[in-house]
């Protein structure tokens, strides 16, 4: 039996939306594997009541096919689906990870970001890969038509979790379908700053990059309380906030010795909103890894 573990994950941050994503140290997923004649999927930990154990219909089970590597899959979840911090692209991606060094497949990273992405397609209805990249390569990363880049990156995150629940196709159909010559120059000159501040390490201008005049908006109406969380985090020093994925939950950037307040008053600003939610302090993280 072998067994991956693969981080949690934030989309977009913002301005980068389905381009940019960023691998968490916490929570994460536990896959193990282990051959089989046919694939089989348990499952496990938060929300595995929700999730289908059908390979056809389990972002597992479709890279097991995709890669024709039948297995036995335990899937033990710390991450909770529809929770925008790639519930699903974790799974795909430990899965691929640990069936590609089962079957000794040799696959590339982009090979194995790929076959993840098919995966997530079972969830998403389309092959995205802004989740599954950073579950996989690890910290910061740039997923276009013409390839994947990586930037290492040393940043404090906070994200909170409310326990709402925003389906990932709900959160697409509400993006809009053009934006003004504004919108457009103002998101590009966003995202360009957000890149420079992860390559410096600087959490005051990956703040200032995750302004997104867009998509968090409209995402944003999706969640109870959003504006109250956005406020108290940026009074309790957050640098910046946005949307993580496709939401609930909520992705801080902050400097490292105001993690722990940021945390605390997300949560407090979904509570003055009626709802529970959980933080996780934590930072920029490695993608997926094989323990034997």
């Amino acid at each position: 039996m072998l067994t991956v573990r693969a981080p949690a994950t934030s989309a977009n941050l913002g301005s980068g939306f389905d381009v940019f994503g960023v691998a968490l140290v916490r929570p994460g997923d536990v896959v193990r594997v282990e051959r089989a004649r046919e694939t089989t999927i348990e499952i496990t930990g938060a929300g595995a009541e929700f999730i289908p154990t059908d390979p056809a219909d389990n972002t597992a089970g479709v890279v097991a096919r995709e890669l024709d590597a039948p297995a036995r899959i335990q899937i033990d979840k710390g991450i909770r689906p529809s929770s925008g911090l790639g519930s699903s692209a974790a799974s795909a991606a430990a899965t691929a990870v640990a069936l590609d060094e089962l079957y000794d497949r040799g696959l590339s990273d982009e090979e194995l970001v790929r076959v993840a992405a098919e995966g997530e397609a079972a969830v998403s209805g389309e092959a995205h890969a802004d989740n599954v990249a950073p579950a996989i390569l690890g910290g910061f990363t740039i997923v276009t038509d013409d390839g994947i880049t990586t930037l290492e990156a040393d940043l404090s995150l906070v994200v909170c979790l409310p326990e709402t629940v925003v389906s990932t196709r709900d959160a697409r159909g509400v993006v809009p379908d053009s934006v003004t010559m504004d919108q457009s120059v103002e998101t590009v000159g966003n995202a360009a700053t957000l890149v420079a501040g992860m390559a410096r390490d600087d959490p005051d201008l990956v703040g200032r990059g995750m302004a997104d005049p867009v998509v968090t908006p409209a995402r944003a109406e999706l969640i109870d309380g959003y504006e109250a969380v956005e406020s108290a985090a940026r009074e309790a020093g957050a640098t910046g906030i946005a949307v993580s994925g496709s939401g609930p939950s909520v992705l801080a950037v902050c400097r490292p010795g105001d993690r722990r307040e940021v945390a605390a008053a997300m949560v407090e600003g979904f509570s003055e909103a009626g709802v529970d939610a959980r933080a996780y302090p934590t930072e920029v993280g490695s993608g997926a890894e094989i323990y034997r």
